[in-house]
């Protein structure tokens, strides 16, 4: 009977580290900070593994939309929001993960979040003086 190779019997073991799945990727964020972010998505119990990611992605995605579209959100609301998730909510999960991880990949995560915040909060353009 042939032998399995061990390397083989350690990738079936149940408690194996290797896993199949995406690794969590938010740019501009050190292996430290996002070494922190999964394990706090491992460890509490209101998050599952992405979260933190989706949250992101969707809070950048959200503030990049053209003003008329958050105007439109703002008065009447999305009805997307059920199913593709509530940037809000995300903004409020970011700052929930904030308060949680260590201060220094705070810092980091913040300085992301703080360039999505800034681009959200950006004035309107002036509007010529004839009218146009």
């Amino acid at each position: 009977m042939p032998r399995r190779r061990p390397g083989r019997i350690r990738a079936d073991a149940p408690g194996s580290h290797r896993t199949t799945g995406a690794r969590l990727v938010i740019d501009g964020l050190s292996s430290r900070a996002l070494s922190e972010i999964i394990r706090l998505e491992r460890t509490r119990n209101y998050l599952q593994p992405g979260d933190v990611g989706a949250a992101v992605r969707l809070w950048q995605d959200y503030v990049h939309q053209p003003e008329r579209a958050l105007w439109h959100d703002y008065e009447w609301g999305n009805v997307h929001w059920y199913c593709c998730g509530n940037p809000l909510e995300a903004r409020a999960l970011l700052d929930t993960v904030m308060q949680a991880i260590s201060p220094r990949s705070a810092r980091e995560l913040r300085k992301i979040v703080s360039r999505s915040d800034a681009d959200w909060s950006l004035p309107s353009p002036p509007y010529a003086a004839d009218g146009r």
